[in-house]
Order: C-alpha cells, then sequence, then structure tokens
C-alpha cells in the first residue's frame, strides 16, 4: 500500500515537472497567443518588415487602416494576397479589431494622429523612425502616452544590430578608455535612385509630411545611437549645414547633411545623406585608448594596445534581436522598457529634440543650444 501511495506521489510530481517544462518550453519558443497588431499607414517603405515576418506566428494582423482609396487596394497585403480587413478610418479598425498594439506605416506626421486615436483606449503604439516631425506632435505624443499608460516606442533597423550592441558593451566595459570623438554615416545613393516607390517617395521628399529630406531621414539614426551612448544625456548644441547636390530629384528638402553635436568634451559628427554611392549604416567611436568602426549589423573592428583585431558579433537575444518579438514582450509585460533604452520615449524625444534643432541651425546658419 506504502509502495502504491509512493509510486503515484512521484508519477503526480513527475507529471507536474513534465507539464511545467513543456510550457516553459512552448514560452521561449514564442508558441504562446499572438500579438494582436494593427497597422496604420501602408505608404512606408518599410512595411516590408510587417509582410516578412506574418509567417512567424508570434503576431498577427488583426486590420489595416488607410486613408488614401487606391493605396487601400494597391498595397503590400493586397500584392500577397492577405486576407486582412483594411479600413478607411482610424478610429473604426481599432474598435473593430481590438487590437493590443498599432504599428505607423505612414509619414511621420501622420504618427500624431495614431497616438491621438490609440492612447485613449489603451492601446500600445510602435511608430518608424524618427519619433515625430517636430517637437510639438512629439510633447504632444509623449503627453498622452504617459497620461493614458500606454507604450510608445520607436523602431530604428540598427536598434537590431549586433555590432552596435557590442560597440556599446566594449565601451562601457572601457575598452577604448573615455570617448572622445563619434562619427556616424547614415544614408544610400537617394529614394528615388534605389527605386522607392513613388507612395514611399512622395511624402518622404515633403518638407511637412517627414519633417526635412536626408537630414531626418538618416540624421535620427546617429542621434539615437548617441543619446543611448551618453545614457540619454542631451547634447550642449547642435549645428548643422544642409545641401541638396541634386535639386532636380529634391527641389522641396536637402539631400545631405552634417550634423555636428557638441558634448561635454566631445564632439559627435553624422553624416547622413542621399548621396552616398553605397548602401551605409557604420560608425567610429574613438576613445583614449583605441577606437572602434562599426563596420555591418553583425561585423566591426576594435583597435587598441596598438593592434587592430576583426570582431564578429553573436546574434542578439530574443526578444532583443527583432523589433516585432521587442514589442509583443514589452506590451506583454516580458521586459520593461528603460527610459535609456534605443526604442524608448525619453530617448526619441531628445532624437527629436535634436532634429529640429539641427534644421533650425540649417536654416540660420548658428548653432542651436538646448535646454
Amino acid at each position: 500500500m506504502k509502495k502504491t501511495n509512493l509510486f503515484r506521489t512521484s508519477l503526480c510530481i513527475f507529471i507536474s515537472l513534465l507539464v511545467c517544462c513543456v510550457a516553459t518550453a512552448a514560452a521561449a519558443n514564442g508558441d504562446d497567443k499572438p500579438l494582436r497588431v494593427a497597422v496604420a499607414g501602408v505608404a512606408h517603405g518599410h512595411l516590408n518588415d510587417v509582410l516578412s515576418r506574418m509567417d512567424r506566428g508570434d503576431f498577427e494582423v488583426v486590420g489595416v487602416y488607410e486613408k488614401d482609396d487606391r493605396m487601400r487596394q494597391d498595397n503590400g497585403f493586397t500584392r500577397r494576397g492577405d486576407k486582412v480587413p483594411f479600413f478607411a478610418d482610424l478610429g473604426e479598425m481599432l474598435d473593430k479589431t481590438h487590437p493590443e498594439a498599432v504599428v505607423a506605416y505612414g509619414p511621420i506626421y501622420d504618427h500624431l494622429e495614431v497616438v491621438e486615436a490609440c492612447a485613449p483606449r489603451g492601446i500600445h503604439v510602435m511608430v518608424e523612425k524618427p519619433l515625430a516631425v517636430n517637437m510639438k506632435h512629439a510633447k504632444r505624443m509623449a503627453k498622452l502616452a504617459r497620461q493614458y499608460g500606454i507604450l510608445l516606442l520607436t523602431n530604428y533597423e540598427t536598434s537590431w544590430y549586433s555590432s552596435n550592441h557590442e560597440a556599446y558593451r566594449m565601451v562601457k566595459d572601457g575598452q577604448i578608455g573615455d570617448i572622445t570623438r563619434i562619427l556616424v554615416y547614415d544614408g544610400h545613393q537617394g529614394p528615388i535612385e534605389i527605386g522607392c516607390g513613388k507612395d514611399f517617395t512622395t511624402w518622404l521628399t515633403d518638407p511637412v509630411m517627414n519633417g526635412g529630406g536626408a537630414i531626418t531621414d538618416f540624421g535620427c539614426y546617429g542621434a539615437n545611437i548617441a543619446t543611448w551612448l551618453f545614457d540619454g544625456r542631451k547634447p550642449l548644441s547642435v549645428y548643422a549645414v544642409t545641401n541638396t547636390q541634386k535639386p532636380d530629384k529634391y527641389p522641396d528638402v536637402d539631400d545631405d547633411a552634417t550634423i555636428i553635436l557638441q558634448y561635454p568634451g566631445v564632439t559627435v559628427q553624422l553624416m547622413p545623406s542621399w548621396n552616398w554611392p553605397m548602401n551605409r549604416k557604420d560608425m567610429y567611436i574613438y576613445g583614449s585608448k583605441g577606437y572602434i568602426y562599426q563596420s555591418t549589423p553583425s561585423r566591426m573592428s576594435l583597435y587598441k594596445d596598438g593592434k587592430e583585431k576583426d570582431v564578429k558579433t553573436k546574434p542578439l537575444s530574443a526578444p532583443y534581436d527583432d523589433s516585432f518579438r521587442y514589442l509583443k514582450a514589452a506590451v506583454r509585460g516580458e521586459i520593461t522598457v528603460q527610459p535609456t533604452d534605443l526604442a524608448s520615449l525619453e530617448n526619441n524625444l531628445t532624437v527629436v529634440e535634436i532634429l529640429s534643432a539641427a534644421v533650425k541651425s540649417a536654416r540660420t546658419g548658428k548653432p542651436v543650444r538646448l535646454k
């Protein structure tokens, strides 16, 4: 009898442990319930970030909002044959589909509209970089997010580069000493030149809808990373020069910029351009003992002690390797978004402040001091 009871007890314990192990493995493999996501706008060239991940199963698109009649009929979803409901009214989509989060893929100017609709409904938002076209919009968005307790995240391609995270670790570990100078290069040959569609380039080259040209489109990357490396601290001043080297293609906006951020004892130079002969998102971080060159999403080199060595970085661990995994983990409370994180509201308010100062500086020819 005692042996039978002992056997039953042991069996119950074994089954309980097995269930726990299976549940843990399922959660680790992303087998939990998909995140309910709605899409606001389809005119952004980065919409493929959604389309290329839809079959993964960690999120489901429950609705798409697009105000333009033609684009509702012809877009990345319809070309794939996806059976996703489309809406001409943002509020109607939110009320009928009940998403946990909305991802914005329209003009940057429309980010404010998305937050104004989502925040009172308690729906989290992730926008494509940058957060907003100007500080007026950014402050309004931040106020709403904080008032209603929603996440307001900003997505950058470079946030998921393992080389950037390894560079950050090396800097914080003191491997190159104190930072003395940072050079950040971002851009490509130009949105028209690389074949971005007309729906994308129409607003991307509009100074109102995009907040600027290359200065906004690519200046935000370096501003985001500099703010991250300096733990959220703002530069003392911002000075910028812009050019339009191809006025026949970009008559209304700049296509090349140089932005200088002055921190105490450190100069950060951002070089966003639509005139690079190649696609690039790389940077040099110089220190008192050496330097780091981040060359690709996964490769970099480290120079110290008189020697340079190539470093191939390890892939980032989920959910810090992908925008949608990160969004899901943040919405579900599996991770806490820190104020210094690349996607955080705090970081990206500073980014918009830097970009707004850069646009003003380029217009006036004078440096702009940040408060």
